[in-house]
């Protein structure tokens, strides 16, 4: 992966070197607090999970011996959990110029909420006696004053494993110039706009490789499939466009403080022409130093 070449001014990052990173991990039950503090961890976090919120100042007190970048799981299920002395907190604590504390709220979509409880059988915490939908209703309603205030929002619904980790990764990483963190993907309009992109560009008008019945089985890594887009008449002119507006707006996005940006390409099929402008934006991206990393998210998926 490319380390990028830009880079924070000096006062920047002695701001950030003197504060300690916080990371309040909150959100719907089933969204995947669990697996974002140990995401989190892996990435050089202390997690400390249901912390009940009186006991926060404790843990971040002024004289603590341990300043390690902390990333605290919230949990509705929390012995003294209320959404109004949480986000008093909350407030409270980002006053202090010793921290830098960011509020992250992981949402789901209800289908998926309900799938994850059905299969791992296991009960909603506001869902006791009545049935799983409405405890999933109940609680988004009853966290919506904290999403609003969350510095961070990840939707969680199509991200497990590695995507988690990566979403994570890019957005509170470690470090005294983090940069900005590049994640160019590739789509299925079928299946919907992936829900992190900032910039989503639609290839559909390019000739589609899925009609020629020799590329229709390879994707757009593949050499052959990778020639029969660049020869379209309209590529290079668009391909120029999307780089020429880039240029100009990556830098401006790093002086504004952006830390992370996803920029996807959908098809059709999120198999061919995504696919291939994907992987040439990347291989363009890199190329300029910039760090960067590519994803396929439907290229996997049964072609149509």
């Amino acid at each position: 992966m490319a380390t990028t070449t830009v880079t924070a001014s000096a006062d920047a990052r002695i701001e950030a070197s003197d504060r300690q990173p916080v990371i309040l991990v909150t959100g719907l039950s089933g969204a995947g607090r669990s697996s974002s503090l140990k995401a989190l961890e892996d990435i050089g976090y202390e997690a400390v999970d249901n912390l009940p919120i009186a006991l926060l100042p404790a843990l971040l007190a002024p004289s603590a011996a341990q300043r390690r970048p902390l990333a605290v799981g919230i949990d509705v299920r929390g012995r003294d959990f209320a959404v109004d002395p949480l986000l008093a907190e909350v407030e409270r604590l980002k006053r202090r110029k010793d921290l830098d504390v960011r509020l992250l709220f992981l949402d789901c979509d209800a289908e998926v909420l309900a799938r994850r409880f059905t299969e791992t059988r296991r009960r909603h915490p506001i869902a006791v006696d009545r049935p799983l939908a409405d405890g999933i209703q109940k609680e988004r309603t009853l966290m919506l004053p904290v999403r609003e205030h969350a510095d961070e929002v990840v939707d969680t619904s199509e991200l497990v494993g590695a995507d988690l980790r990566r979403v994570l990764w890019s957005r509170f990483q470690l470090g005294a110039d983090r940069g900005l963190a590049v994640t160019v993907t590739s789509f299925s309009f079928r299946h919907g706009l992936p829900r992190e992109s900032d910039l989503v560009f639609d290839v559909r008008f390019l000739e589609n490789p899925h009609y020629d019945p020799v590329l229709r089985p390879l994707d757009g890594r593949d050499a052959s499939v990778a020639d029969f887009i660049a020869t379209d008449p309209d590529f290079q002119p668009f391909f120029a466009s999307v780089t020429g507006m880039l240029d100009r707006l990556i830098p401006r996005y790093y002086r504004e403080g952006k830390s992370y940006l996803t920029i996807a390409f959908g098809c059709t099929g999120g198999r061919h022409r995504s696919v291939f402008l994907a992987e040439r934006l990347g291989a363009w991206l890199a190329g300029r130093g910039q760090r960067v990393e590519i994803l396929h998210r439907d290229v996997a998926r049964t072609a149509a």
